[in-house]
């Protein structure tokens, strides 16, 4: 409105004129139509410098609105996170029992993921159709080497993969050897500081095995694995009950890719089926040690692994 009462002004400045001029000669009318041109001029200058000035605030607004919603709510620094996704054929490596290294800087997330093996090429931050395209920037592997629970060591590919949100999914597609994009939806969530991490996760499980409901004659036993190169655990105290069978104890793996125990060569499978491995085995005598045989798919062909047990009463 401010710009219209202007050139209003302006118009009744030069009528003003017009009508002043009746009369006088043609030198005089030439003179008040240059004043009527000069008044019209400077206010659409003034219309056109106030219209860039609001674009340039909106489109300055528009742009720290997109920068704060791209920010993570995360403090700078190191975390261990969550790393899952919508398919059992793409997860990290056993070794980092499902999760990955998150670094922030700056609200900016990026995190350090393992792979099984060394069959994934590449992978790209969005759908698997724009991944095609010319000028795509693809995320390009780090070679690694792991060392699993039974001492075997392998080269695998890493990635570094952007975060734009912590627990909701994101689009990650991926190629293999087959030259094929996939995509899929992946989610990085949990984020626990590294300094807190260990202790932070043994008070968890303490917290999360004591807190179970025990039905009737259930007890909680302490129980120690051993064997492997030590980077798998099992959750303890862990629910046990006696029957005809044996004391049958609750197996909770610190990773989901166990898929069977061997034990006094009775063959045992899961009884969950997301999440971590869970077994309830029956064993004949848990007052000295127990041999058992866990089997994985973390890696890139099954490994049977030796492992031994022990269990305590818990008090």
């Amino acid at each position: 409105m401010k710009f219209i009462n202007i050139k209003v002004l302006g118009l009744m400045v030069a009528c003003g004129i017009a009508f002043t001029a009746c009369g006088k000669n043609d030198a005089g009318s030439a003179d008040d139509t240059v004043a009527v041109e000069e008044a019209e001029n400077t206010a659409e200058e003034t219309t056109d410098t106030d219209d860039t000035a609001v674009e340039e605030s909106t489109d300055k607004t528009a742009d720290e609105t997109a920068d704060a919603a791209d920010k993570l709510d995360l403090a700078d620094g190191f975390y261990i996170a969550e790393f899952s996704t919508d398919s059992t054929m793409f997860h990290v490596n056993e070794v980092s029992d499902g999760k990955g290294v998150l670094r922030v800087s700056d609200g900016k997330g990026m995190i350090h993921i393992v792979m099984p093996s060394k069959n994934v090429l590449n992978l790209y931050p969005g759908l698997a159709e724009d991944a095609e395209k010319e000028g795509a920037e693809l995320l390009i592997p780090t070679t690694e080497e792991v060392t699993y629970p039974d001492g075997l060591t392998e080269e695998v590919y890493a990635f570094d993969v952007p975060v734009p949100v912590i627990g909701e999914e994101f689009d990650l597609a991926l190629i293999g050897k087959k030259e094929v994009w996939y995509d899929h939806k992946v989610v990085v969530s949990d984020p626990v500081p590294m300094v807190e991490n260990a202790e932070n996760a043994d008070d968890s499980a303490d917290a999360e095995a004591s807190s179970e409901a025990l039905n009737d004659g259930e007890y909680l036993l302490n129980v120690t694995l051993t064997g492997g190169s030590g980077k798998s655990t099992v959750e303890s105290p862990a629910v046990a009950k006696d029957t005809d069978e044996g004391t049958v104890v609750t197996i909770k793996w610190s990773s989901p890719h166990y898929d069977y125990m061997i034990v006094d060569d009775v063959t045992y499978y899961p009884v969950n089926t997301e999440g971590n491995s869970v077994f309830e085995i029956p064993f004949k005598d848990i007052t000295a040690p127990v041999t058992v045989i866990a089997d994985t798919v973390a890696m890139s062909t099954p490994h049977e692994i030796e492992y031994v047990l022990d269990f305590s009463k818990a008090e």
